[in-house]
């Protein structure tokens, strides 16, 4: 009873919250809050069609070169260093966002000289730093895969492709960072022709000089590491060219080549850069961790690794670009609080992303033999991947509930609390649990290797349990209401 209303009951509803598979259940079938399935669907296809093309793309294409050459120590060797490439390829792609915040400021306020001298100051910026990881990767490539752990003949095959990669890195800090300006001046058909035109410069001359082929040396992994630094070569003259002979472009009156006087822009850029390099770099940073983990085990447990990464690298691909969309979704949303549409729309996304990658996985688990088998001439490491790839395929989807919500943080301007969820998980759960396994006294180097490797979507299930529980206590809200 109600003694401030009389003897009268108390009839105003209080909501009532729902489980967490009811509440998702609900989510997915609410058609009266966010978007609806297909009008997500219909924004998400081009998205996975140009990361699948683009990025997964020439990689596979790389692996099934290298592959041919039928050697396992070779293909083992790519396996390993890609991890690391990949690393700094997101490293870089920090500082383009920084030169993209920073250029588009000032465009969009129409100093347009400023602009340009942002751009000036990121090229310089980006080339000392590409000079110094280059420099470090050129003249540290023995230890790098000492530390690895690695095998002696993969020390052998590396160390040369590591020191010739490491020129195309220089080239690739400066040319992403260019292309962060040229997107924040609102032009992103110029990056994509730039990079289809580099994506077929670096096949054609991977077929041509891994292999030999039309009188051109037989340089087998150096040939792909060669093709690397004319392809980032190549985009980065072209970046150039448009940023400086373009007529549009005269408004921003850019010199590249002249000394920047002012460290205000320098300092911005690593300011914005710094918490989206982190953030970008963590999850890689755990690949190269359990190369080094599971390095010891030898060149085929290595080739094994590479390869299911690969396969599930293709797998993640639509839950990538499902996060693409949520971001962009949710951010949206924020404007008018419309708190329980960017609820629906994350639990759609999450079951779209979640069948999609599940479809894929099923259609690689029904012939796994034949898909590795296009990297794995020899047979040496196929078997291994064979028994591995349907557990770690299960456990993938760990990692599709994390990617999806952590982008879906991010619309909601929770960037630091991704990033901060990645490094306390990834340095302090991950890092010594991967480790300890490696202890462990079984003589089964798969079983082992699933282990270890799993422990890393372990891990993924754990950020995914971080990021549903602050959605749920809306805390997520806190800094926007």
């Amino acid at each position: 009873m109600d003694k401030k209303n009389g003897n009268k009951p108390d009839t105003k509803e209080h909501p009532v919250r729902k489980g967490l598979i009811a509440s998702y259940i609900s989510g997915i079938l609410d058609s009266t809050q966010g978007e609806s399935c297909a009008t997500i669907i219909r924004l998400f296809l081009p998205e996975f069609v140009g990361a699948l093309l683009l990025y997964c793309g020439p990689n596979l294409i790389e692996n099934y070169f290298i592959g041919q050459l039928k050697s396992t120590p070779t293909f083992a060797t790519l396996a390993a260093t890609s991890s690391l490439i990949h690393t700094l390829t997101k490293m870089a792609e920090g500082f383009a966002v920084g030169t993209l915040i920073l250029a588009g400021q000032f465009n969009g306020k129409a100093d347009y000289k400023e602009a340009g001298r942002s751009v000036r100051d990121a090229f310089w910026v980006t080339s000392f730093l590409g000079l110094v990881v280059a420099s470090v990767l050129y003249f540290g490539a023995y230890w790098i895969y000492y530390w690895f752990g690695v095998p002696t003949e993969i020390i052998g095959l590396g160390v040369p492709y590591l020191r010739l990669r490491a020129i195309g890195i220089l080239f690739m800090f400066v040319y992403l960072a260019l292309v962060g300006f040229i997107k924040g001046i609102k032009n992103t058909r110029v990056p994509m022709q730039i990079f289809i035109m580099g994506a077929f410069i670096l096949i054609a001359l991977e077929y041509l000089l891994i292999f030999g082929n039309f009188g051109f040396p037989r340089m087998g992994l150096q040939g792909s590491a060669l093709a690397a630094v004319i392809q980032y070569g190549f985009m980065t003259v072209a970046a150039v060219s448009y940023i400086l002979f373009y007529p549009g472009n005269r408004k921003y009156a850019v010199d590249l080549f002249s000394v920047f006087r002012s460290r205000t822009h320098m300092f911005e850029l690593v300011k914005l850069s710094w918490p989206v390099i982190i953030d970008k770099t963590t999850l890689s940073l755990a690949y190269i961790w359990l190369v080094a983990m599971i390095a010891h085990m030898g060149s085929p447990i290595i080739a094994t690794f590479g390869v299911i990464k690969d396969m599930e690298r293709i797998a993640l691909t639509p839950a990538i670009a499902f996060a693409a969309i949520i971001t962009f979704l949710v951010s949206n949303d924020l404007g008018k609080k419309n708190w329980e549409g960017i609820k629906s729309n994350i639990k759609k996304t999450v079951f779209l992303a979640s069948f999609c990658v599940m479809v894929i996985l099923v259609i690689f688990s029904f012939m796994p033999e034949v898909i590795i088998g296009l990297f794995d001439k020899k047979g040496d490491f196929t078997m291994y991947a064979v028994r591995a790839f349907p557990i770690l395929a299960l456990l993938s989807f760990f990692d599709v509930l994390q990617v999806v919500l952590s982008g879906a943080l991010r619309g909601a301007a929770n960037v630091k609390t991704v990033m901060m969820v990645r490094l306390i998980v990834c340095g302090g759960i991950f890092a010594p649990l991967s480790y300890a396994l490696t202890f462990l006294p079984i003589s089964d180097p798969v079983v082992k290797f699933i282990i270890i490797y799993g422990s890393f979507y372990v891990c993924n299930g754990i950020m995914s349990i971080i990021y549903i529980n602050r959605f749920r206590s809306n805390e997520w809200k806190k800094n926007l209401i």
